[in-house]
């Protein structure tokens, strides 16, 4: 089996920086790079770029609402238009540094709560995946299972890779528990490992509530911005290997 192992990366700007981005960069197998407005800036993108190439990880943009105080995490009610036109700005701008590194982005992750207006909304999905299709038909939306997010990028032609968030919890229902409850963002090692071991031998997962649920993913995402982020993404590409599975980049096992 071949699997992805992907980080929200390059999510500090200037001095300031979320991890060990290097490090992280030599553990994934897709980055996915902050574009300049939740985080990021041209100098940092320019980084992940290079690092990313230098250790053969796909590149994906990862944009963001333009709230750097809030991380991109509170929804803002933008008309759904300016959502586009923020989300061609990102992916654009990535594009342009990437292709002038002598690389391609393969792939584009939402980030928090862009991504979560994006799936609650139908019309919004369709707005931004056709928006997409325009730029590059080629691209691969990274999306959880079942989404309004997945169905609208299946409309528009576009292949997509399901994910299975690591160090996030999840409801009965196949939904991530919201940040600011007890128990949302999984930090413990150990439960890290017994999670990411039960979703590569079962494909399941098991939720906040005790319920065991399937997880039909193909990739694994670890936050870089969770405390021990690089400890934990060792964990998991320990697991990985452990399993016998080989890793390898999202544009590989989109579907």
């Amino acid at each position: 089996m071949k699997i992805d192992l992907n980080s929200d990366m390059g999510e500090g700007f200037g001095p300031y920086r979320l991890c060990d981005d290097e490090a992280m960069m030599k553990l994934v197998s897709s980055a996915n790079i902050a574009c300049g407005f939740h985080g990021g800036d041209p100098d940092t993108m320019g980084r992940m770029v290079r690092l990313a190439k230098l250790n053969d990880v796909g590149i994906g943009a990862h944009p963001g609402l333009p709230d750097r105080p809030g991380f991109g995490r509170r929804e803002i009610p933008f008309p759904a238009d300016e959502l586009r036109q923020q989300m061609l700005y990102q992916l654009g701008a990535l594009m342009a540094i990437a292709k002038a590194e002598g690389v391609t982005v393969s792939h584009i992750s939402f980030h928090a709560a862009m991504g979560n207006m994006v799936n609650r909304d139908p019309v919004l999905a369709d707005l931004m995946m056709d928006a997409i299709a325009t730029v590059d038909a080629g691209l691969v939306v990274f999306v959880t299972h079942g989404s309004e997010i997945q169905q609208a990028a299946r409309r528009a032609r576009l292949k997509t890779l399901a994910l299975f968030l690591a160090d996030r919890a999840y409801d009965a229902g196949g939904k991530l528990v919201a940040r600011g409850l007890a128990g949302a963002v999984i930090k413990d090692e150990a439960a890290v490992r017994a999670r990411v071991r039960q979703f590569l031998l079962e494909g399941t997962v098991e939720t906040i509530d005790g319920a065991v649920i399937a997880m039909p993913a193909r990739s694994i995402l670890v936050h870089s911005d969770t405390p021990g982020a690089l400890e934990l993404a060792g964990i998991v590409r320990g697991e990985i290997e452990a399993t016998g599975a080989a890793l390898a980049p999202a544009a590989e096992l989109a579907d």
